[in-house]
Formats: structure tokens, sequence, C-alpha cells
């Protein structure tokens, strides 16, 4: 069974800066990398969407 996923990082004015997923996927486990380096450190969240799921959560960027 395919679901749309979506993951996106935004700022803390709530600007898109990052889409690491978006498309379908089997049902099953992933990992996905999210490379920091051009932005600047700082609180960011990011927007998990699968299927009927949504939850976002808070991230602190350090460099």
């Amino acid at each position: 069974m395919f679901n749309f996923v979506s993951i996106k990082v935004y700022d803390v004015l709530g600007n898109e800066v990052a889409s690491l997923v978006n498309g379908k996927q089997n049902a099953g486990y992933y990992s996905v990398e999210f490379d920091g380096s051009r932005f600047a450190s700082g609180v960011y969240f990011y927007k998990l969407e699968a299927g009927y799921f949504k939850d976002t959560k808070r991230m602190v960027l350090l460099k």
C-alpha cells in the first residue's frame, strides 16, 4: 500500500527552507539525512505527513 509522504523543514517565521521527502512510498522504515550546512544556527521545525498522520517537531541546529 502506498501513502503520500512529505517531510519539510521550516524556519521560525514559517518559511519552507527544505523539502526532504515528497512522494508516494510503501509502508516501512526509512531514514533521511538533512544537510544543514547552508543554514544558520537556530531553531527550525520539521513537519512529517504520511497518509492521515501529521506531526510537527522542533529542532535546534548548532554549528
